[in-house]
Formats: structure tokens, C-alpha cells, sequence
């Protein structure tokens, strides 16, 4: 099929900007609203934060990750070129598995709901991770690629597997948690430190790239969640786990006034999934081990992280009013 002109398509004009751009990590945007959702709800049970908040954000996420998928399902159907172009590129393709990262953060939303729903959007999600896993690797074996592509988001397609256990484990799929948890943890140990290399000996990454440094902080925080939810409980494992999360954690916010320099480019969405991550984590271990200070350390946590959210999100509306959204990266 050849390309359709964008205007033709009645779909806009050129100076707001053409489908055909439209980026593939937009799928961040539903990961990053979620992971806020589930914090606020965790909220909810260890500091008694309004239950509907966490319950609103869940549904804008759901209808944030639909109205995406539409989207790109249009663009695939109008520009096949582009999403092809988008699974070859060495570092826009790990976004691919932020669909079904954002699938998993679903199927935990749909949990107090209908335990139904929830587990066929669980198998679906992992299902769809593991393709686009495979499809990852398949890529870095076939295709060498320059070091300055190994870049953090290349943690989201294979490290993502362990998210699933945080809500295979409620769901019965106990065994399935088991296994998707050792592959994410294994991949984490071995692509995290090949990133890392190429971060601490060059090139250095670009300044629109910086924000996906925050990206680190995902696979400890999360894993630490995993983990606990598969032992039962914030254990030694789990904890240990977590004190690589704060260290990360850290780390990132002696960078903000690194990260401020940065104008709003779609790797902002870095920040949100991790920061919500760590608030989650965060939260449930001061649920399992309360301290006097928790509760005021934690409320400051979340503030922080909901208005970093906001900033985001709110920036990518804009850009995409003004069309530049839409535009040639």
C-alpha cells in the first residue's frame, strides 16, 4: 500500500503535524498514568489517600492506552512503512513492549473488578511481551548494533517480564509468575550491565535521550514488588532488592538539575513509570515494616511523583495542540 498524504486523509494538515509520525512511545503515556493509579491505591490502604483517585487515573489510563491503540492502528493502516520502520530502529523498537506493559498494568486495574477480565488481559499482555521479547533478541543477534543503541528503553521489552508476577500471583498463575520473573530478572542481569558500560565509557547520550536514565530505576523497583507478591510478603529478598531502588532513586534526583535542561521530548515519559514504581514500592514497605516517619516521607513521595506526572502529561498535550507530536524526530 503507498503512503496516503496526511491532508488528503482529512486527518489534518501538514503544519499540525502527520500521523505518519505519530510516536511509538506514546504507549509510555498509559504505563506511566497506571503505575500512578496503582500507587494512589496503595495509598489509599497505608495512608488513607481517597480511594477514587487511584480508581479515576486507572480509567484514564484504560482509555489512554484504547485511544493510542486506535491511533496507531490507523497510522499502521494509512503508513505500514512507519510502524515497520519503528520495529527495525534499534531504539525506538523496545517501545513496542510498552503496549503490553500497559495490557499488565490493565489487567491489575481490572482486578477488584472482574478477576475474568483481568486474567485474559494478563495472558494477553504477557503473551504479547514474550513476542515482542523474542522478537528483541532476535534483532540484537542478527542485526550487531552500535553501542551508542544501547540505550535504557532497551529494559522495557525484556526486563518488563518482571511486572507480570504482581498480578499473575493474585490471579492463581503462580508457576507462569515464577518463570516470567526469572527471565526478567536474568535478561535485567544481563543487559543492564552492557548498558551501564556504554553509559560509563561513551558516547555519552544525547540530551533528549536523558530523561530515559530514569528508565534504571524500573527493574529494581519492580522487581522488588514481584518478588514480594510471589514470597508473600517484603522478605530479605524483596528488601534487598528495593535498597538498589532508593540508591537508584537517589542518584536520579542529584540529576534534576540535569534533567531541567532538557526540552520536552517523549523520553519525559521516562520519568513516570519508574517514579510511579518506586512510590508503589515505597508504600508497601512501609505497609510491611511502619516507621513514625513513613507516613509524611510518603505523602511528599507521592505529591512529588503525581506532579511530575502532571508536568508530563500536561507538556504532551500541549505538543500535541501545536503538532508537534506529529513531526520527523
Amino acid at each position: 500500500m503507498t503512503s496516503i498524504d496526511h491532508s488528503q486523509a482529512g486527518l489534518g494538515s501538514p503544519a499540525r503535524g502527520s500521523l505518519q509520525h505519530l510516536p511509538l512511545p506514546l504507549f509510555a503515556v498509559p504505563m506511566g498514568l497506571g503505575g500512578l493509579a496503582l500507587a494512589w491505591r496503595d495509598a489509599a490502604v497505608v495512608l488513607g489517600a481517597p480511594v477514587m483517585i487511584g480508581e479515576a487515573l486507572m480509567a484514564v489510563a484504560a482509555i489512554a492506552w484504547l485511544v493510542i491503540l486506535v491511533a496507531h492502528a490507523t497510522r499502521t493502516f494509512l503508513h505500514p512503512s512507519a510502524l515497520a520502520g519503528d520495529l527495525v530502529h534499534p531504539i525506538r523498537s523496545a517501545f513496542a513492549g510498552a503496549i503490553s506493559i500497559g495490557l499488565l498494568i490493565l489487567s491489575g486495574g481490572a482486578i477488584p473488578y472482574s478477576t475474568d477480565l483481568a486474567a485474559g488481559l494478563w495472558l494477553t499482555g504477557v503473551s504479547l511481551h514474550l513476542v515482542v521479547g523474542v522478537w528483541i533478541v532476535r534483532s540484537l543477534l542478527l542485526s550487531p548494533r552500535d553501542a551508542a543503541t544501547l540505550t535504557p528503553p532497551l529494559l522495557i521489552p525484556l526486563v518488563g517480564n518482571v511486572l507480570a508476577p504482581i498480578f499473575g500471583a493474585k490471579l492463581g498463575f503462580v508457576t507462569a509468575s515464577w518463570m516470567l520473573f526469572g527471565l526478567g530478572a536474568l535478561l535485567w542481569l544481563i543487559v543492564q550491565p552492557l548498558i551501564l558500560l556504554r553509559l560509563a565509557t561513551g558516547p555519552q547520550l544525547p540530551a533528549r535521550m536523558r530523561p530515559t536514565l530514569a528508565i534504571l530505576l524500573a527493574p529494581p523497583a519492580v522487581g522488588s514488588i514481584a518478588l514480594a507478591a510471589l514470597t508473600g510478603g517484603f522478605g530479605p529478598g524483596p528488601l534487598a532488592v528495593y535498597a538498589l531502588a532508593a540508591l537508584i532513586a537517589v542518584v536520579l534526583l542529584t540529576l534534576v538539575p540535569v534533567f531541567r535542561t532538557v526540552p520536552f521530548a517523549m523520553s519525559w515519559w521516562g520519568y513516570t513509570f519508574p517514579a510511579a514504581a518506586f512510590s508503589i514500592a515505597s508504600l508497601k514497605v512501609a505497609h510491611h515494616s511502619p516507621m513514625d516517619w513513613h507516613g509524611p516521607a510518603l505523602w511528599v513521595l507521592l505529591v512529588f511523583v503525581s506532579g511530575v506526572i502532571a508536568t508530563v502529561s500536561i507538556a504532551t498535550l500541549k505538543a500535541l495542540w501545536n503538532g508537534h507530536l506529529l513531526q520527523p524526530e
